[in-house]
């Protein structure tokens, strides 16, 4: 069973320019491999006003997600330093 990846406009706009290009590819493949075939199995659930939320580690960066039916929608992707900051505004 495949899950269908969906992202938030402002990942595709302002997250994804920012990372550099290593980091990039690793991401990508993440989600490729990782979220597409057992998301809850990967991702770590978040706590408190972020409950029912996911988080993907890769490398110093997060990847924070949700789990609908059939579709894993991504609302943040950026630096573990600044993920949570821009989270907030996004969900």
């Amino acid at each position: 069973m495949g899950y269908e990846i969906l992202y938030v406009g402002k990942v595709v706009k302002n997250d994804i320019p920012k990372i550099s290009g290593s980091y990039k590819s690793r991401i990508k493949q993440a989600i490729e491999t990782k979220l597409v075939t057992e998301p809850d199995l990967y991702g770590k659930p978040l706590r408190k006003s972020l409950k029912g939320y996911f988080k993907l580690r890769v490398g110093d960066y997060r990847i924070i997600f949700r789990i609908e039916n059939n579709k894993v929608k991504i609302f943040a992707i950026a630096h573990r330093r600044v993920v949570y900051e821009i989270i907030g505004g996004r969900v």
